[in-house]
């Protein structure tokens, strides 16, 4: 007999066999069941992001985390794959926590947390690159600040670039007839100050060694770096807040 459909006056075909009908039946777990679960994730995996950061410690790093979840607006379960922060979300939390501005300068910090150049800020990525964003050693920020400001990833800092970034960081005089000349002279005076081998551009070593000299030269080029009262408030938002019962 040919099987059709139910109305057309032709037999049904039997209902197939629910694929999971031999599954044993999982019971629905309960909030706090559920909640429990997820802070042992958390715990799990804050032991072993925390192993690989300096500046945080394990219940830091667990805050970190679940902040992380918050922001990218997934449920706060860190079993589950989650790609990272993109370059919009990140640059969001950049201008409305830390008070950043220049479009450039936040690119930068962006690819300076995103390790692996994936075009995505994973939370580990996130966690270690704050440890040295938030509580960084002089060391740590000089070569942050030169990732940041070596625009196009050749190890050199040229005299385009500290163009471009000079020209977006400074605010411009309407009187001025050619502010581009003014930059440009600015360019030549910090080459004077920060090129030390004096071949026109500023490799790592000249970077470091002009700030070791005079720690102000750290962000020449624009903030990169958060202000002491951002960091407070976003370190009391994170760390403590979460903390109370």
């Amino acid at each position: 007999m040919q099987r059709g459909f139910p109305g057309n006056g032709m037999s049904t075909a039997p209902p197939a066999e629910d694929s999971y009908s031999s599954c044993p039946k999982l019971l629905p777990l309960k909030m706090s069941e559920m909640s429990a679960m997820n802070r042992k994730l958390t715990q799990t995996l804050a032991e072993s992001i925390s192993k690989h950061v300096d500046h945080f410690n394990k219940t830091e790093v667990e805050c970190l985390i679940r902040e992380f979840n918050v922001l990218m607006g997934e449920p706060a379960t860190p079993g589950r794959a989650v790609t990272g922060l993109d370059r919009g979300k990140f640059r969001s939390i950049l201008h409305n926590i830390f008070g950043m501005t220049d479009d450039m300068i936040m690119d930068g910090v962006f690819r300076s947390f995103d390790k692996d150049n994936d075009s995505f800020v994973s939370m580990k990525e996130w966690i270690e690159g704050l440890s040295v964003f938030l509580r960084g050693t002089l060391d740590e920020k000089i070569k942050y600040c030169f990732h940041v400001y070596d625009l196009n990833g050749d190890n050199y800092i040229s005299r385009e670039e500290m163009f471009h970034m000079l020209k977006n960081s400074l605010i411009r005089q309407p009187t001025e007839e050619d502010p581009d000349e003014g930059i440009k002279d600015l360019v030549e005076i910090t080459l004077k100050k920060m090129d030390h081998d004096h071949d026109g551009r500023l490799s790592f070593a000249d970077f470091e060694m002009a700030v070791r000299e005079e720690n102000l030269l750290l962000e020449a080029f624009g903030t990169c770096l958060p202000d002491t009262m951002s960091i407070e408030m976003f370190e009391q938002h994170v760390f403590q807040e979460q903390l109370e019962p």
